[in-house]
């Protein structure tokens, strides 16, 4: 059964870190992609969103962390991430870049 998503739903967002700026270097991009996307999905909705050439989908699900509003407390929702690795000399204009 294949599941059938958007590329602007598989794609949810680019997460921006000190540590994911440091992957640039490395021709990685790291995004926050829909919990049953598989890796070939997330790779064909980059080349698809960004007009690249991907090499290399690594894919992790992250677990909520707790939160504490007062005396309330509770978990975020859980949430899937994946790091990208682009064909050399390939680039991927993120908002970061674009603000400068």
């Amino acid at each position: 059964m294949s599941l059938e998503l958007d590329v602007y739903q598989i794609i949810k967002r680019p997460i921006i870190t000190e540590k994911t700026t440091k992957l640039k270097e490395e021709n990685k991009y790291v995004f926050e992609v829909h919990p049953k996307a598989n890796k070939q999905m997330i790779k064909n909705a980059v080349e698809k969103l960004f007009n690249v050439k991907v090499l290399d989908v690594k894919t992790m699900n992250m677990k909520g962390k707790l939160r504490r509003l007062g005396r309330f407390e509770g978990y975020k929702p859980n949430w899937k991430k994946a790091i990208v690795k682009l064909a050399k000399g390939q680039t991927i204009k993120l908002l970061e870049e674009l603000r400068t």
